[in-house]
């Protein structure tokens, strides 16, 4: 017995199933759209209130009377979830991004993010940030010993020295381990060409040298 499929029923199914496919592809192509640009106007925000709180300091400082003492550097200050941390840049790699506080998916998607409950920079010990291996740290690829990494906040520029990198499972809790001196680490996932949920994570290690 041989079956016969009516071509014009056919041919609508089809036609459908293409009219699908293109809305989805616009949608896609929309949401990513979007994606981009609200991470680009986040990115540029948090520069500019950088820069202005950074002009603020240097004007107070400016105007202090000139035989009074130097004021002691201020310990940097809890930050809330959210809160801008200050910018991360490897010149060698090109790498400049913004560092806010918290590493929630929205937080990671428009910037790198400091791992709540580590050291913040100024401070003695473990500075964590951690950053999307197809975004923000992508360059981390390429990274080696000795590049420089820098880190601006509101209260200074501090400078760190690559000492190692390593790849972990994403359940070795040691690379968050607190620290007697000045030290950073930076988290991305890993290998960074990986399609979907990457099974390690990649370590770059780092030590203050200004």
């Amino acid at each position: 017995m041989r079956l016969v499929v009516a071509k014009e029923p056919l041919t609508s199914i089809l036609r459908w199933i293409q009219r699908l496919l293109l809305a989805c592809a616009v949608s896609m192509a929309g949401y990513c759209g979007y994606v981009l640009m609200d991470t680009w106007s986040f990115q540029k925000a948090e520069r500019r209130q950088l820069e202005r709180l950074l002009a603020d300091r240097h004007a107070s400082q400016a105007g202090a009377h000139p035989l009074a003492a130097p004021a002691a550097m201020k310990a940097p200050l809890p930050v809330a979830a959210g809160g801008l941390i200050g910018s991360i840049e490897i010149p060698r790699l090109g790498l400049s991004a913004m560092v806010i506080e918290g590493t929630s998916g929205k937080i990671l998607r428009r910037a790198a993010g400091h791992i709540r409950g580590t050291a913040l920079p100024g401070q003695s010990g473990n500075v964590v940030i951690s950053g999307h291996r197809d975004t923000f740290f992508r360059p981390l690829r390429n990274i080696r010993r000795n590049d420089i990494i820098t880190l601006t906040t509101v209260l200074g520029q501090y400078r760190y020295r690559v000492v190692s990198t390593q790849v972990v499972s994403p359940y070795d809790v040691a690379v968050l381990d607190r620290s007697e001196t000045e030290i950073l680490t930076l988290v991305t996932c890993y290998p960074f060409y990986f399609v979907g949920a990457a099974p390690d994570r990649f370590i770059v290690r780092a030590e203050r040298v200004a």
